[in-house]
């Protein structure tokens, strides 16, 4: 089934990207991207990304012989934004991001690309583990800074838990998560305390992306987002890790996620690259030049080694 074209701004990627719109099984609508190529690898973003942040990456992928796929999940990007704050990042349960995946990687098999290699970052990490657990079993996926648990203190898991029982039953539990609201994030964060990238030239061409169209940025997320988010994370790691070959990055100042859960997946997961690297932050895809490289040589030599 051919679908309906979408918008897509230009982003550094190479010409001949076409953006379609395609819908989850719950009806939610999202967006996909499409740079056709003899192999390719599908992106999995994480929270508060957009298909055109990945246009470089692409251009990369793309100098290597690659073709690639990227999706706005529910609630970013261009895709449907459940919540009336279109600012916050908000989704009903998380398993919800699993529809997205099926719809997809449906929409892969239909573009020529049902056995590819898959590229995760942050949240996308989480949603891609909890597809493989499913039985998804793409020939190898590559995971950046994966969401597998959160930093911050101990306590505040129970203390956030807490809270939304009582909100919950009100409804509240659709307002910002506590200490983030609209401008959380990259939209309100200067590149001198940011947690993204030690690049400047990376963390400039991000925020001017969200400038040019405001309609790209994305601030806190809600409360349940989060209690959603801890319990999914909690809940995979109790779980055996698939048989899947696997490479992860992680930098050494790395913020946002849990550096203690990436290191216990790796070391729990048979056959497992830990590709670490000093001095970088979150995004290693958006780092500095010798991270991003290496890194992306790491994950395309892994690609090679099993494509199908």
């Amino acid at each position: 089934m051919e679908l309906p074209a979408a918008p897509l701004a230009a982003c550094d990627a190479p010409e001949g990207g076409r953006a379609y719109w395609l819908k989850a099984a719950d009806g939610q609508r999202l967006r996909l991207a499409h740079w056709p190529g003899e192999r390719q690898v599908l992106i999995l973003p994480g929270r508060t990304e957009y298909i055109e942040k990945y246009g470089l990456v692409i251009r990369d992928l793309a100098a290597q012989g690659w073709g690639a796929m990227v999706i706005d999940w529910r609630g970013q990007g261009l895709a449907d934004r459940s919540n009336p704050d279109a600012s916050m990042g908000d989704v009903a349960r998380f398993s919800d991001f699993q529809l997205d995946l099926d719809a997809y990687l449906n929409a892969a098999a239909d573009l020529g690309a049902s056995h590819a290699p898959w590229l995760a970052h942050s949240m996308g990490g989480c949603i891609a583990l909890r597809g493989l657990i499913r039985g998804k079993t793409p020939p190898a996926v590559a995971f950046s800074g994966p969401m597998l648990g959160l930093n911050q203190p101990a306590y505040l898991t129970p203390a956030l838990r807490a809270m939304a029982l009582v909100m919950r039953p009100l409804g509240l539990d659709k307002r910002y998560a506590p200490t983030t609201g609209p401008d959380f994030g990259l939209p309100g964060m200067a590149f001198e305390d940011n947690t993204l990238t030690s690049d400047r030239a990376q963390f400039d061409r991000m925020k001017a992306q969200i400038v040019a169209d405001p309609r790209l940025a994305l601030g806190g997320p809600s409360l349940r987002w989060m209690i959603e988010a801890l319990a999914e994370m909690e809940a995979l790691a109790a779980l055996p890790s698939p048989q899947i070959p696997a490479l992860f990055g992680l930098g050494s100042d790395e913020e946002i996620v849990s550096q203690a859960a990436i290191r216990t997946r790796v070391a729990n997961w048979p056959g497992a690259e830990l590709a670490f690297f000093e001095g970088a932050r979150h995004e290693l895809t958006m780092e500095r030049p010798e991270v991003r490289d290496d890194f992306l040589a790491r994950m395309l030599t892994l690609f090679n080694e099993h494509a199908s």
